[in-house]
C-alpha cells in the first residue's frame, strides 16, 4: 500500500495565509508515527529504516492553486450523520474568508448531482448561505447512495471548472472519490480530490475518531437510559436496544460505557449463541431470576450468523443485514414463554433519531478542523486523500490505505475489557 501523498505538481503560488500565519505552516518533513509505541520505533531505526508516518496536515506556505481564480465543489454521499452540515460550513468559510475562493458549487444528492441526466442542478454556496446550517442535523445539500458512472462524473466537474472537488463519505464513498481521481490523472487534468470521512460506526481505518461519533453515541445514551427506566419500572422488566454498527461496534461499546447500565453488549466482533448452558437466553434468564431487571445493547451486524439471511446487497454495495434486534426480541420472549417465566420486554431502535441530529458543540469543533485541514491539503494540490486525526494530530492518509478494510473493536483490546467489567457478562457467550 502507498503511504506517500499523491500531488498535482510545484506549488507556485505564495499563500494568502502568510500574513500573521508563518509559524503555522507545514512541510513534508511534519510528520506523525503510524505507530507511536516506543518499540516499533527502535525497531525501525535498529534496521536501519525511518518508521511509518503520516504527513502532518494544515497550511502551507506555497500552494498550487490561485485562490481567487479556482472553483470547488463539495458533496455528501452515504447515510446522514452528525455533523455533515458543520463540515460543508468549515469548507465554505476557510475557502471564501481566507484563501478568497468565491466560486463554491454544493452538489446536491450525492454522487447523483454530478451526472446532469439526474436533474440536480448545483447550488452556489456563500458563508451568509451555511452560516446557519450547523444548528441542523443532516446534510442541506442532500445525499443518496451508490456508484455512478466516473466518466460522466468528470465530464460534469469540466463542465463546471471545478479545480478542488470536496467529498464527504464513508468507505464507499471515498472509493469512488478514488476512482473520481484515477480518472483525472487518466485524462491529465490537474483537479484534487479531498476526502473528509463520514461514518457513524467510527470504523474507517487509520482515523482515531469520525466526526459525529461523540454526538451519535451520546445520543445512544438517552436510548439506553429510557430502556434501562422501562426495565427497573417492571417485573421481570428487560430493555433491549439496537444501535448502529454494522461491521464495529463502537456505539455500542461506549454507550455501554457511559450509561452504566448495561448488563449485555452484544457486537458483531465478538461471536454469542442464544442456547446452551452459556449462551445470551439462559444469561439472561439467570439475570432476571437474580436482579428482576436486564438491559441488553446490540449492535446491528451482530449475531448474524444465527439467522438465515439471504445474500444480497443494498445501493452502496453493503450486504443486507437482518434485523438482530427483532429476531432477539422474538427468541427472547419465546424462550421465557416456554418457561412459564412472564417478562416485560421493551424494545428500542433509535437509530434514525440518532443519525439526524445536529452535531454536539466539541463534534462542532472537530469538524471545522477537518474542513480547514481538507481546504489547506486542497489548495496545496495534495490529492487521492483524505484528512483525519491520528494520535490526537491532524494528518493526510492516501485513499489506498483506508479503502481495504475496516477499524474494528479489538476482542482483546482494552475498549472491550472494559465493556466486561462494566456489563459484568461473561467474555464468551458461547
Amino acid at each position: 500500500m502507498q503511504w506517500s501523498i499523491e500531488s498535482l505538481g510545484e506549488a507556485q503560488f505564495l499563500s494568502p495565509l502568510r500574513h500573521g500565519h508563518s509559524e503555522r505552516f507545514k512541510n513534508h518533513n511534519h510528520r506523525v508515527l503510524y505507530d507511536d509505541m516506543l518499540p516499533a520505533s527502535q525497531e525501525a531505526f535498529t534496521r536501519g529504516e525511518v518508521p511509518l508516518s503520516f504527513e502532518i496536515a494544515g497550511p502551507r506556505e506555497k500552494i498550487f492553486f490561485d485562490p481567487p481564480k479556482a472553483t470547488a465543489a463539495i458533496v455528501t454521499c452515504g447515510g446522514l450523520c452528525p455533523g455533515q452540515n458543520d463540515i460543508i460550513r468549515g469548507i465554505v468559510n476557510e475557502l471564501y474568508n481566507h484563501y478568497g475562493t468565491t466560486r463554491i458549487y454544493g452538489i446536491r444528492y450525492g454522487y447523483e448531482g454530478l451526472v446532469p441526466r439526474f436533474g440536480h442542478v448545483p447550488v452556489t454556496l456563500r458563508p451568509e448561505s451555511v452560516s446557519t446550517i450547523h444548528t441542523f442535523g443532516g446534510t442541506v445539500l442532500g445525499s443518496s447512495r451508490g456508484p455512478q458512472d466516473v466518466g460522466e462524473m468528470v465530464d460534469h466537474l469540466e463542465e463546471l471548472n471545478v479545480d478542488l472537488l470536496f467529498v464527504i463519505g464513508g468507505d464507499g464513498t471515498l472509493r469512488g472519490a478514488a476512482a473520481i481521481n484515477s480518472e483525472l490523472r487518466r485524462r491529465g487534468l490537474p483537479k484534487t480530490v479531498i476526502g473528509i470521512p463520514k461514518t457513524i460506526d467510527n470504523d474507517i481505518m487509520y482515523i482515531d475518531k469520525s466526526f459525529g461519533f461523540e454526538t451519535a453515541f451520546a445520543e445512544a445514551v438517552k436510548a439506553v437510559s429510557a430502556a434501562y427506566v422501562e426495565a427497573v419500572g417492571a417485573v421481570n422488566g428487560v430493555g433491549l436496544v439496537k444501535l448502529m454498527g454494522r461491521h464495529s461496534g463502537f456505539i455500542g461499546c461506549f454507550a455501554t460505557l457511559a450509561a452504566q447500565h448495561v448488563n449485555f453488549c452484544l457486537i458483531p466482533e465478538v461471536s454469542f449463541e442464544l442456547e446452551g448452558s452459556r449462551g445470551l437466553l439462559e444469561m439472561l434468564r439467570h439475570r432476571i431470576a437474580q436482579r428482576k431487571q436486564a438491559v441488553i445493547v446490540v449492535a446491528e451486524g451482530a449475531g448474524q450468523h444465527l439467522m438465515q439471511v439471504r445474500e444480497e446487497t443494498d445501493a452502496s454495495g453493503n450486504p443486507r443485514l437482518g434485523d438482530i434486534g427483532l429476531f432477539l426480541k422474538e427468541k427472547i420472549s419465546q424462550f421465557f414463554s416456554g418457561r412459564k417465566m412472564e417478562i416485560n420486554l421493551k424494545y428500542v431502535d433509535p437509530s434514525y433519531l440518532i443519525r439526524s441530529v445536529p452535531a454536539s458543540a466539541q463534534d462542532n469543533v472537530y469538524c471545522t478542523r477537518l474542513a480547514q485541514a481538507a481546504v489547506h491539503a486542497g489548495m496545496s494540490g495534495r490529492t487521492n486523500m483524505l484528512v483525519g486525526r491520528w494520535h490526537g494530530s491532524f494528518v493526510h492518509i492516501p485513499f489506498d490505505l483506508v479503502t481495504h478494510g475496516r477499524r474494528r473493536v479489538d476482542p482483546d483490546g482494552d475498549l472491550w475489557l472494559s465493556v466486561l467489567e462494566t456489563t459484568g457478562q461473561p467474555a464468551r457467550m458461547r
